[in-house]
This record gives structure tokens, sequence and C-alpha cells, in this order.
């Protein structure tokens, strides 16, 4: 008679200690079977470590350590299922005629898409295999992963489900911090193309200043040449009337002469000679008036000077241009480094946007010390600076000109600012934190911030910092007062030291000011919305000095 195949449920035949088919399995007063080993090492430790004697499945606690004994039945049971699957695997290689051990360990138990049988043994596939990562059945627990980590399927997925979650939850937040960055980097792409434009309108602004500056000295020298031809030609045409004047005389005394020749007359000859022996002396002695020196000396003079501007220009051209391609390829040069500090400023602080946006909330400073994290280098722009301003080499203080007794030969750049004593820094601010500080010395100063499209050349207060929609600015006098549109707020607080510094968060939209001495003094700040780069600003009175500190 054949023998009855029973379905066995795959939990029965697993240790919940170890997770593996049991060996020499035993049952336990609440009825849940483990192996004896691992049940009698679990009691062990617990005794060890003065925990109660309970079960490890349900959490029964038990009075004393209950007595373990085999179950048999249990025993037979895993015995004839593992001699069940042993005859079962033969039967399929009988069958098949296919060898096994040329196959991969890892082959999963699912040949079919979608089954939840094993294809060796129509059993349940219920378990999974954790050494191997694979979803097996009981008997392939028992006869082919025997010493593996073994568990449930259910158990498997719900912590790869969650494993699921969290790999889910970090794509998404590296997807957004990706779009925010491409977002950010378009946004850079624009500002250089923008920036770039302005560059090149400033730069076609000056060269066309510049030309139209050498069209008003080449007009003057065309003046100058014409007046050198009126006063070679009157002085030419003096000599000509006056030689003309001399040759109808010259030609009358040689008729009379040669009348004088042909007369027979011996008493006439001598009566005439005598006059004209006396007016030819006369005009010997008188010679024909000539040109003192070469009329055409002072246009060979001035095409000699106009030369050597033009070879002088040349030079200073073809040195400076030079110098600015040398000072953006490595970052150095001299002077011209100063003239290039605006650019690198700009991309540091856009770039600084860019990964502030991918960072944590900074907690704010409130010591100098932690206020220098933040500092930036300026220099101040001569080419803004009013004709009664002087810049010092380095850009980094302005002063008043001292008195000339003459004229003030200051190059009139369109930048320039026309009535009022201020200037602008190269710098434009627009990182998302920067700090600087001044030194003033004098009992008047204007600290200002201002937007690059500022008015330069109005009397009225559309180019006074504070005084448009263009600029902030902080009073220093025997008050302080803080000035935006027009409308001044007046602070209690004198002046009491000359240190100065300026707190600029851009994106945010604050502008702080503090006086500096051992401590950081609290002055003002303004709430506003930034729309383009921040260029700080300096307006000085009677006998006043700015100076940037190194920071």
């Amino acid at each position: 008679m054949a023998e009855s195949r029973i379905p066995v449920r795959v939990t029965h035949l697993c240790c919940r200690i170890c997770s593996e088919v049991l060996r020499n399995p035993t049952t336990i007063p609440c009825g849940h079977n483990f192996c004896v080993q691992c049940i009698w090492e679990c009691w062990d430790r617990n005794k060890r470590n003065d925990r109660p004697c309970s079960c490890p499945e349900c959490g029964h606690v038990f009075p004393s350590t209950p007595q373990l004994i085999k179950n048999t039945t249990l025993a037979e049971l895993v015995r004839d299922t593992q001699r069940l699957d042993n005859g079962s695997e033969k039967r399929k290689q009988q069958h098949s005629g296919e060898s096994l051990h040329g196959q991969k360990r890892r082959r999963s138990c699912t040949e079919t898409s979608g089954s939840t049988l094993c294809w060796r043994h129509s059993s349940p596939l219920d378990l999974y295999c954790c050494s191997d990562e694979e979803i097996i059945c009981a008997i392939c627990a028992s006869t082919q992963h025997g010493g593996h980590r073994i568990g449930c399927v259910g158990e498997e997925r719900r912590r790869r489900q969650e494993e699921l979650k969290n790999m889910q939850t970090k794509s998404k937040q590296i997807l957004h911090k990706q779009k925010k960055k491409w977002k950010n980097l378009r946004n850079i792409l624009e500002q250089i193309q923008e920036e770039a434009r302005q560059t090149e309108d400033y730069c076609e602004g000056v060269v066309v200043s510049i030309i139209n500056s050498l069209q008003r000295h080449y007009q003057s020298v065309k003046e100058l040449i014409g007046a050198q031809q009126e006063t070679a030609t009157a002085q030419v045409h003096s000599s000509i009337q006056s030689l003309k004047a001399k040759m109808e005389e010259m030609k009358k005394r040689d008729a009379e002469l040669d009348h004088l020749a042909q007369t027979d007359s011996d008493v006439h000859f001598l009566q005439q000679w005598l006059s004209l022996q006396r007016l030819c002396e006369k005009e010997h002695l008188h010679p024909l008036h000539e040109v003192s020196e070469d009329p055409r000396l002072p246009f060979e003079f001035t095409k000699r000077a106009v030369e050597q501007i033009g070879r002088q220009l040349e030079e200073f051209c073809a040195k400076e241009f030079a110098s600015i391609s040398e000072t953006t390829e490595s970052g150095v040069g001299g002077d011209m480094q100063e003239g290039c500090e605006e650019s690198v400023s700009q991309s540091q602080a856009v770039f600084s946007g860019v990964s502030s946006t991918l960072t944590e909330e900074i907690v704010e400073p409130t010591t100098r010390a932690e206020f220098l994290h933040y500092a930036c280098k300026l220099s101040l722009d001569p080419i803004t600076a009013h004709k009664d301003l002087v810049v010092s080499e380095g850009g980094k203080e302005v002063k008043l000109r001292p008195p000339q007794p003459f004229r003030n030969l200051t190059p009139c750049y369109p930048q320039r600012f026309s009535h009022r004593r201020q200037l602008l820094c190269r710098e434009g601010l627009q990182a998302e934190r920067c700090y600087y500080e001044i030194e003033v010395e004098g009992s008047k100063a204007e600290i200002a911030l201002a937007y690059k499209g500022i008015v330069r050349k109005s009397r009225t207060t559309l180019s006074a910092f504070g005084g448009n929609e263009n600029s902030w600015s902080l009073d220093r006098s025997k008050h302080y007062s803080v000035s935006h549109k027009g409308d001044s707020i007046q602070l209690t607080a004198p002046p009491s030291h000359h240190r100065i510094g300026i707190y600029l968060k851009f994106k945010e939209g604050t502008l702080s000011f503090y006086e500096v001495s051992d401590s950081m003094n609290f002055l003002y700040k303004v709430e506003a919305t930034f729309t383009e780069p921040l260029y700080p600003g300096f307006w000085l009175g009677e006998k006043c000095c700015i100076r940037i500190c190194d920071l």
C-alpha cells in the first residue's frame, strides 16, 4: 500500500529560537516546541542574568525550571519529512534527467513567476533564508539550508518594507535637493548672463567716454592747427605783398637807369646820376623783408606731439588690457587684482548661496569673532568718486582732496557722482551673509548700501544716499540716523566709537549696523526686500576720512 502523504505546516517543524528545523525537539509546559539545546541555553542565560524562567515565544513564566523531555512523536515527524524530501528529490532527478550540480545555489525556488509553491517539493514557500537571500519551503530548509539563518516570509516582508520606505524617503529627499540645486544653478546662469551684459555695457560706456574725450581733444588740436595755419598764412601773405611793392619800385628804377644810360647829354647824365645813386644805395642798405623762420615748424611740432601721445596711449592700453586678461586667468595682478575682486566676491556669494540652501540653519552671530566668519573683502572704486575725493592706491581709504590753486582736471566718468561727495565700492554684495567694518575720522559721514543703478548726476535726492528707493544709509553726526526714500529715523545714542560694523543678510532682507569696540553695540536693523546686488558707499563731510578695515 502506498504511503500516505500528510501535508505539514512549516512553522510546526521550526525552532523559534534558532529558526531551523527542530533537532531533538521538546515540548515545554506552555505547549510550544523548541530544540532541547536551544531552550536549555536560553534558560541558562536567564538564570545568569537573574531573569525568570519563561517561554521565549509566548512569555509564560514558570515558577521553576521545567524538566526537558524529548518529544519522540515530533522527532519522528521531522525525520519522516526529511526522508520524504530525499525520496522526492531522487524521483525528480530520474524523471527530468537534469543534473543540479551545475546550477547556482542562489536559484530561486519559484521557477514560475508568481508561484507560491516550491518547484522542487510543491510545498508552500513560507520561509526565507537570510543567509542566501532566497524564498524556500520547509523541506528546502531542512535539506539544503542547514545551519543558515531562516525566518518567515511575512516577517522578512515587513522588514524589507521598512527598508523600502526608507529608500523612498531618501530618494525623494535627494530628488528635492537636486531640484533646488538645479534651480539655483539656473539662477546662477541667468545672473552670469546678466552680469556679462552689464559688464559689456559698462565697458562700452567707458570706451565711448574715452572716445568722446579723445574727440574733444582732437577738436582742440584741429583748432590749434587752424590757428597756426592762419598765423603762418598771414605772415607769408605780408611778405608777398611787401615783396611785390619792392619789385614794382625796382622795375621803375631799372627803367630810369636804362633811360639814363642812353642819354647823350653829359650835363643831364650827371644831374640824374646823383639822385639815382642815392636811391640805389638806400635800397641796398634796406634789403627786402623776409620771413624770420620756417612757417611749417609749428605743424611739425604738433605732429610730433600727437604722435608721441598716440604711441603712449597705445602702449598704455596694450599693457593695461593685457593685465586684465592675466588677472582673470591667474587671479593676481597687482593693482588690477582689486579691480577683479568684485567678480570674485560675487561668485563666492552666489555659490555660497547655493551651498547655504543645502545646509541647516546657521546660528545668528553675537560676538565679533562670530561676525568675522562672514567677513568680505571690499575696495573703493575711484571712477565713482566725486572730483573732491581722493582714493588711496590700495582702494581702502578715501578723504577730501586738498585745495588746489589750479583747476581740477579729474576725468569725467559717467559713473562718477557729480554733485555730492560720494563714491561706491567695486564689489556688489548678494551672499547669504556679509560683514565688513569701516573706521570714520571726522564729525559727519554717511555709511550706505546702494544699487548699481543709483543716479549719479542729479542735484536732487535721487543721487543722495538714503534719499531714494535705491539706497539705505546710516548718517553719523552728533547723533545716528537711518535714511531710506527720504525718510529718516533718528537714533538716541550719540556716536561713541569710530569703528562701525555692517552686517547684511541679503536673502532675508535685513541690514544691521553696529558700533564695534570690545563688544558689538547694536544700533539699528533695516528690513527690506533686496532685488539686486548692494554696493557699499560713503558720503564724506568736511575734514572727514573713511577707511575700510582689513578683517
